[in-house]
């Protein structure tokens, strides 16, 4: 069963990229008919995706403990990158959110990175190589709660600081997940949801911009020139494609009238030349993708490896569902990729680290049939030995 699921794993994964570059060139066609960029932005996304693939070569060659052992330098670096994002000349602001670092001071000014990209994984691998190395006390107060809840915690702050609301949801609620899959206790993880909630509302006051675009989707309508152009335009999109879809190529709202087409709001084109069965066959890719990937995991050595895999699954699928979400407008516009499909070099290598890294965790998996796999049941709650 493993096996077959790494295939649907990466049949998904490769279907995905391919609709992102074939989607990509379609959404620059017009910019480059005109002469402006003649395709640069699909040429850097290529290069980008050179890099991803190495980036997960290596990572499925390596082995997947190492990650283990250099967990907490790997948590440290990117909490550094992230606060170089407040650094003059270093970090980069656009569009109202300090989430880039740069070179401009050596004269780069066209490389970025986003940090928070990386930050996400590294939690999980911290997170994973906590519960994977205090497995008998992940039930505890001290060990199984509070400490890595200040990792959790932390990560967020940092993030949120960057006013990325959106990132710092989807890191909450990845490390929740992890914690609730190695067994902490739902009375902790509930701690954590108010402090996050908090957090969150505390981010929205203070920025009330924020306020807006969440007031915003409950009348796209009357906010259909300013703030909710780009929900509005989305839905305009979807229901341009209908069923069949205008055809590859063929989009009317990637002409200027809908913002960040090619980055975050990729969908609504999808929808719209390739229509309701295009739309349909990305989000049964993704839902191929998250239940192989957990198969994979399952089917880890070690309580780490089953950790990590479930917890780089769980990203890649959550990110992909507030996408969805926002560009249908059944969530607040949060600036969120879609997972190997939206434009952007950080996220499409963070992608790509986690294919690699459960590809690793295949390769050194145990053979068990599905029935072997332990459970256990804590009164009213089954919670897979992960």
């Amino acid at each position: 069963m493993a096996k077959y699921s790494i295939l649907l794993f990466m049949l998904a994964v490769l279907s995905l990229i391919a609709l992102g570059i074939t989607m990509l060139a379609s959404t620059t066609f017009e910019v480059a008919q005109e002469g402006s960029e003649d395709y640069v932005t699909l040429w850097r996304q290529l290069g980008w995706l050179a890099v991803a693939s190495l980036a997960c070569v290596i990572m499925a060659v390596v082995d997947y403990n190492v990650l283990l052992r250099w967990r907490w330098h790997i948590l440290i670096v990117a909490s550094v990158l992230l606060a170089l994002c407040y650094v003059p000349m270093i970090g980069v602001k656009i569009n109202g959110s300090r989430r880039w670092i740069g070179l401009q001071a050596l004269g780069v000014g066209g490389f970025r990175v986003q940090p928070s990209e990386f930050a996400k994984i590294a939690l999980i691998i911290a997170l994973a190589g906590w519960y994977g190395t205090h497995q008998t006390l992940t039930r505890t107060f001290l060990r199984g709660f509070l400490l890595p809840g200040f990792m959790l915690l932390g990560v967020v702050a940092l993030i949120g600081c960057e006013f990325d609301l959106g990132s710092a949801l989807l890191a909450s609620a990845v490390g929740l997940g992890v914690m609730f899959v190695a067994g902490s206790k739902m009375r902790y993880l509930a701690i954590i949801v108010l402090l996050c909630g908090g957090g969150l509302v505390a981010g929205i006051k203070f920025l009330p911009n924020r306020f807006e675009r969440i007031m915003v989707t409950f009348d796209l309508e009357k906010h259909r020139e300013d703030l909710g152009l780009q929900q509005w335009v989305s839905k305009l999109a979807f229901g341009s494609g209908g069923l069949e879809g205008r055809g590859l190529g063929e989009g009317r709202m990637k002409l200027s009238y809908l913002p960040e087409a090619h980055t975050d709001f990729i969908f609504p084109m999808v929808g719209e030349e390739l229509g309701l069965r295009g739309t349909a066959a990305v989000v049964l890719a993704f839902a191929v993708l998250v239940m192989a990937g957990m198969v994979v995991s399952a089917y880890a050595p070690n309580r780490f490896g089953k950790l990590l895999g479930a917890g780089l699954t769980f990203l890649l699928g959550m990110e992909a569902l507030l996408n969805m979400g926002v560009t249908t407008a059944l969530l607040p516009n949060k600036g969120l990729p879609l997972p190997f499909v939206s434009y952007g070099g950080s996220s499409l290598v963070a992608a790509m680290v986690a294919v690699g890294i459960l590809i690793n965790i295949h390769r050194q998996g145990v053979h068990l049939t599905w029935d072997q796999l332990p459970v256990i049941r804590r009164k009213r709650r089954w919670t897979p030995q992960l």
